[in-house]
């Protein structure tokens, strides 16, 4: 069972959980496996702009450097940025230091094979091994110790790639960016600009701690307001490291994940190009999207919560499209991760190509009411053996009468247990799901948290 390595990388309060020693030790560890290839191993470096990452960037490289690897640092840069420079530059593994869409206190370190994937459970579980035991690494000396290269331009890069990759034409369009004040800030506005929108910039002055601070993808009230004021098209919101999208249309409502999965899935089997005829999703997904892409003939396949089951998936049994309703959405034609650019630039083209505002593009999906509540906790495995809370769960789905569901799961990446429900009857749903939220909270012991 993993203890270091969750569904996304190793995460933790920075300086607390996350310390430099472990940082250190990955450093090493992830430097020894990744670079066994006989040639000396290069390994690109990234980060969102939490004050913490520095301190992580130096023990990461240290640990690297010591094991007599080279260490390509990019800066600032979203996690599918590095993601694809990894592979661009010809490096054997990529690590971004980023908590994602978490607070500024915790952080994350995140590793890439070569080809920009996302390691697989067996790598990563030899990488924690080395880190968890006394394993003795190779200490070089003299010219062997490795080397630090600062690549300053790798921004340009990935903005490069962007803008080739996916050449929309955005002339006309009034966008509203909120960039989290995090690794979207520099890269997202010059990006949208430089493709002929007209932008306007919310959080976008990353300080070092207000990332992800009331602003981007969790956080869209101000977002929702400015786009009505302005009359904008629409708006598009990022977290802390730009792979995920939220979007807000010219009406100021929200525009999901599953509502965008829904909008470019359609948009891709009217055009021919959704290959596999396939859309892969989590259980979290609104049963309104499986009714749309249903209707329109699409498979929809089902991994449990994590983007790297959804990519697993799509790797396995095909498929171009996936993602989840947090707005981490995978176009493995064109990138290797999920990409919140990416998907911005895929989302605007349906609105251009089709000319449809985006109130009606989403409109092609019907929403079924859904309800989650958080309960912070101690201990997350807890949840599998407690038998009272398996209790209240099939009394919670024999309440709603096989007219919706419920899903009560830990979170991947926050110390949380998630209780979600789903139903056409907004109220009775609510009833349910705040009582079983109550169950889990008294047997748990810990308190409830506004989702």
């Amino acid at each position: 069972m993993a203890v270091l390595f969750g569904t996304d990388g190793v995460r933790g309060v920075a300086n607390k959980k996350l310390t430099p020693s472990l940082a250190f030790k990955l450093g090493m560890a992830g430097a020894y496996v990744l670079g066994r290839e006989g040639r000396r191993p290069l390994i690109a470096i990234g980060k969102d702009t939490r004050i913490s990452g520095d301190m992580l960037e130096a023990a990461l490289t240290a640990g690297i450097l010591s094991v007599g690897g080279d260490c390509l640092r990019v800066g600032v840069i979203p996690t599918p940025g590095l993601a694809y420079l990894t592979r661009s530059y010809g490096c054997c593994a990529g690590i971004v230091i980023s908590a994602s869409h978490n607070p500024v206190a915790d952080n994350g370190i995140k590793f890439f094979a070569a080809d920009g994937f996302k390691l697989p459970d067996s790598i990563e579980e030899e990488i924690e091994n080395l880190v968890l035991t006394d394993f003795t690494f190779p200490r070089p000396t003299g010219a062997d110790i490795g080397r630090v290269f600062d690549e300053t331009t790798a921004p340009e890069k990935y903005l490069s790639f962007l803008k080739e990759e996916l050449n929309v034409d955005l002339k006309g369009l009034k966008i509203v960016l909120d960039c989290a004040n995090g690794a979207a800030s520099n890269i997202a506005p010059r990006l949208f600009a430089d493709l002929g929108a007209a932008v306007t910039v919310l959080y976008g002055d990353p300080n070092g701690i207000n990332i992800n601070e009331n602003c981007g993808s969790t956080h869209t009230d101000e977002l929702q307001q400015e786009v009505k004021s302005q009359g904008a098209d629409l708006g598009l919101a990022f977290d802390g490291d730009a792979d995920r999208l939220i979007a807000v249309d010219e009406q100021g409502n929200l525009v999901d994940g599953d509502h965008i999965m829904v909008i470019c899935g359609l948009f891709r089997k009217q055009k021919g190009m959704l290959d596999k005829n396939k859309v892969t999703v989590t259980v979290m997904s609104n049963l309104g999207l499986k009714e749309a892409f249903e209707k329109a003939g699409i498979t929809v396949q089902e991994t449990k919560v994590g983007d790297r089951y959804i990519m697993e998936e799509m790797r396995r049994n095909g498929g171009v499209l996936g993602g989840e309703q947090s707005g981490h959405i995978i176009f493995l034609d064109h990138a290797t991760t999920g990409d919140g650019l990416v998907t911005a630039l895929e989302l605007l083209r349906v609105i251009r190509e089709t000319g449809q505002p985006l109130s009606c593009l989403s409109a092609q999906m019907r929403r079924f009411p859904q309800i989650m509540v958080n309960v912070r906790v101690d201990n997350k495995e807890e949840l599998k053996t407690n038998q009272k809370i398996a209790a209240a769960i099939s009394c919670a789905e024999e309440q709603l009468k096989g007219q919706g569901r419920i899903l009560v799961r830990p979170s991947g990446t926050e110390p949380l247990v998630r209780v979600m429900g789903e139903a056409l009857d907004e109220q009775k749903l609510k009833e349910v799901v705040n009582e079983l939220a109550e169950v889990v909270a008294e047997n748990l012991g810990c308190e409830l948290v506004k989702s």
